[in-house]
């Protein structure tokens, strides 16, 4: 059963049920209503005969004529004895011998009861004659219910039909309403469907409606998935791409070279060398991967110390101007003692990969300027470079994995730039509650802020998700 038909039937159930609950109401309002005049006209007619009724010497009861009594053709009246003789009885019930309501003639006081004398429905009161504590008889005073019983029958044909068609008219006008305000989600279906089948991710669902409402927010959050699903499909067919790339080239190098030496039938040191040079590059690679998928998965915990942030940059200065070949100047700007709370190993890693990748992209005779100090209640590090920079389009994706920047920044020689160093650093970065800002400018050089949050008496990071 679908979504529109459950709505319509729901509504429809709905609308008949308070229909129905009022009518009902109302039913019983107008019975009780009507009952109510009848029980006023039976005490006014008991209270105009009892003003009418003697007791003789005898003790027998006898009732002077009343001709106001005599034409009310809707009232009946008997007056019992005591001994349950009828003494008296209204001119259009003469030829009735039994009480109006056989069990009101036992009662001690005023009551009004429903019977049926005849087949006739009626409403009866009941009053004992009393003179001073002693019973001398019964007054029962009866009315015709027929007009209220039906008053009532037509009300309930009414209620019936009045139910009926409001349902009928609800069941429309609810099946068209939610046909209008679901038909978007038929929308969101077909592409859904569109994309399984086809692979599309580039399409998105229009709406005309309001964005405010459920399914204008459906419908746009359901666009916001597919958005992101798209920039990840294509991320990951890039990074696969990439991985390739990268995996082809040094499995080429190893393979040419064993090729080569198999040819000559000799063992060259020097391809031998090549070769150890490649398969650590892989080793890295697959590292560095299995790194992020493991950081990603949460499964790398980190060890949370004081760490002197000054002393681990010059630790850090000390290895990258070895990698730097004096090649390229390195030197320490404004340095000021910084403690915060983090990784040491995964902090050292992070600006070894910033500075090693400035030296890479660093011209030789270049010059590299670290620098770290306080800003409020964070640290700041600073790694800049006058290298050749990074273009507007490519800084926002400097630190997605293997991307490569189209001219600025080009491969090195020595084949060991594969994309992850960033990566890695951004992630390190990020849970230890900190960030990474970046600002470039083609043909001046770049420059990496880091920023960490400075340590506190408990030595909690909270990291950003």
């Amino acid at each position: 059963m679908s979504l529109r038909v459950r709505l319509t039937l729901l509504y429809t159930a709905l609308v008949g049920g308070v229909l129905l609950l009022f009518g009902v109401a109302t039913l019983q309002l107008i019975s009780i209503t009507l009952i109510n005049q009848v029980d006023a006209i039976l005490e006014e007619t008991a209270i105009e005969t009892i003003q009418d009724i003697r007791v003789n010497n005898h003790g027998e009861l006898t009732v002077l004529p009343n001709p106001n009594l005599e034409f009310a053709a809707n009232v009946y009246i008997q007056v019992w004895s005591r001994d349950d003789d009828l003494k008296e009885s209204s001119i259009n019930i003469r030829w009735l011998e039994k009480p109006l309501d056989a069990r009101g003639r036992q009662i001690a006081k005023p009551i009004f009861r429903d019977s049926t004398i005849e087949g006739v429905h009626i409403r009866v009161l009941s009053v004992p004659l009393m003179i001073g504590d002693r019973p001398i008889g019964t007054l029962q005073v009866g009315a015709s219910l027929a007009i209220v019983d039906a008053t009532k029958s037509r009300m309930v044909t009414t209620l019936i039909f009045g139910v009926i068609i409001s349902m009928a008219v609800a069941a429309i006008a609810v099946s068209f309403t939610t046909y209008r305000s679901l038909a978007p989600l038929n929308s969101v279906t077909q592409t859904a469907l569109h994309i399984t089948q086809a692979d599309d991710l580039s399409r998105r669902i229009p709406y005309q409606g309001s964005p405010d409402d459920e399914v204008g927010q459906l419908i746009h959050a359901f666009n916001q998935t597919l958005s992101r699903l798209e920039n990840l499909f294509h991320a990951q067919r890039r990074f696969i791409a990439d991985v390739g790339h990268e995996l082809r080239t040094p499995l080429t190098v190893i393979k040419g070279n064993v090729s080569l030496m198999r040819r000559m039938n000799i063992i060259d040191e020097e391809l031998i060398g090549s070769i150890e040079s490649e398969v650590d590059r892989l080793t890295r690679m697959v590292g560095d991967l299995l790194l992020l998928a493991q950081a990603e998965a949460g499964k790398i915990p980190l060890d949370h110390r004081l760490v002197e942030l000054d002393t681990l940059l010059l630790d850090v200065l000390q290895q990258t101007k070895i990698l730097a070949q004096g090649k390229i100047n390195i030197h320490i700007g404004d340095i000021d003692q910084v403690l915060v709370c983090g990784d040491h190993d995964r902090l050292k890693q992070v600006f070894i990969n910033l500075i090693s990748n400035a030296i890479k992209y660093t011209p030789e005779g270049g010059e590299i300027v670290v620098g770290v100090g306080k800003v409020k209640e964070q640290a700041r590090v600073i790694i800049a470079d006058n290298g050749p920079g990074i273009s507007a389009e490519d800084l926002p994706h400097i630190f997605e994995r293997f991307y490569r920047t189209g001219k600025s920044r080009t491969r090195t020689q020595d084949g060991k730039g594969y994309g992850l160093g960033l990566s890695i650093a951004y992630w390190i970065v990020r849970n230890h509650g900190g960030h990474i800002d970046v600002d470039s400018k083609v043909g001046k050089g770049t420059t990496f802020c880091v920023w960490l949050p400075l340590a506190d008496e408990e030595c909690s990071v909270h990291p950003k998700t």
